[in-house]
């Protein structure tokens, strides 16, 4: 009876199989490793082992002889019972019972079974067709001994191992720097044109206002109560219409302008105390200058643009 070969058709499809009155091949699934010292990769596999304590008939084995030899399940029974007696006998004058590609059995000095498992058979249906193999070691700084021993001779630039990828980094890292410190110059420049544009427009606009000022022929009777519609002005770029020290003649002035068409505004007070009106403000400053030369040119010569940021 070739119990071994009915054993091992059955730990490919079951985790236990049971030999009755003798014990039970166990199956546990490993996954894949890699020997630290061969460098050898092994697929997963399912590792095996035995146990004496579970010797209870469950009929898995009895069924399986069965169904091979074609004869009763009863007989199956009586026929693994009588080879089990036999491998008792053989293990009681401490012979090595062999299960092809198992394991083997044996008694130890203390009377208890020892079970190795044997390597040669994967019982793990998904590792099919996978075999061991053994890669080489990568042993980098053989090539870097022998690049240095080149460069002894031939004088040639050898990026070190460690760097290798990194020098991109270097170059990266200064034009980052270059790109930042060109951004805060320009930005500086930017704000120094403005703050300068702004200074040279105000004095322009304060030495004509000394001789204009409160030279406007604004009637000083509060006009009736007029119900707007204000769309929100927005943007840093201001058309200038004038400065007035009076608020009255601000609100005004922004009236006037409103009837001729202009989204006239209050954009503060400067640092003389005259509360500003401009004729807009443009988010654009391109678009803010050609709004400039067109007021200049057909309403009031003495406009000018203040470029600032409001609250």
């Amino acid at each position: 009876m070739q119990l071994e070969t009915y054993i091992s058709d059955l730990l490919y499809r079951y985790e236990c199989v049971t030999i009755p009155e003798f014990g039970a091949f166990l199956t546990q699934r490993v996954s894949a490793t890699i020997h630290e010292t061969t460098n050898a990769f092994y697929a997963p596999k399912k590792m095996v082992s035995f146990n004496e304590q579970i010797q209870k008939n469950d009929g898995l084995l009895a069924h399986y002889v069965s169904d091979i030899e074609k004869i009763p399940f009863e007989i199956a029974n009586r026929k693994i019972a009588k080879h089990v007696e036999a491998l008792k006998e053989r293990l009681t004058k401490n012979e090595t019972l062999t299960f092809k590609n198992i394991g083997d059995i044996v008694f130890n000095s203390e009377g208890k079974i020892l079970f190795e498992p044997s390597h040669h058979l994967n019982y793990l249906t998904d590792s099919f067709g996978l075999s061991q193999f053994v890669s080489p070691s990568v042993n980098r700084e053989v090539y870097k001994e022998k690049v240095e021993a080149i460069e002894k001779v031939i004088p040639i630039t050898v990026t070190q191992e460690k760097r290798k990828n990194r020098s991109y980094l270097k170059y990266a890292a200064v034009v980052l720097i270059a790109l930042t410190m060109g951004g805060f110059a320009a930005s500086n420049a930017y704000v120094n044109q403005v703050e300068e544009h702004n200074q040279l427009a105000q004095e322009k606009a304060t030495k004509q206002l000394d001789t204009k000022i409160q030279q406007a022929t604004f009637s000083l009777n509060p006009l009736p109560a007029t119900t707007l519609n204000i769309t929100k002005q927005t943007g840093n770029y201001h058309i200038v219409a004038g400065a007035f020290r009076v608020e009255e003649n601000c609100d005004k002035k922004i009236s006037q302008l409103k009837a001729n068409g202009f989204s006239a505004r209050k954009i503060g007070v400067n640092k003389y105390g005259l509360h500003q009106v401009a004729y807009a403000s443009y988010e654009d400053r391109f678009e803010a200058v050609e709004a400039l030369q067109d007021i200049k040119d057909n309403y009031n010569k003495d406009a000018w643009l203040l470029v600032k940021k409001l609250d």
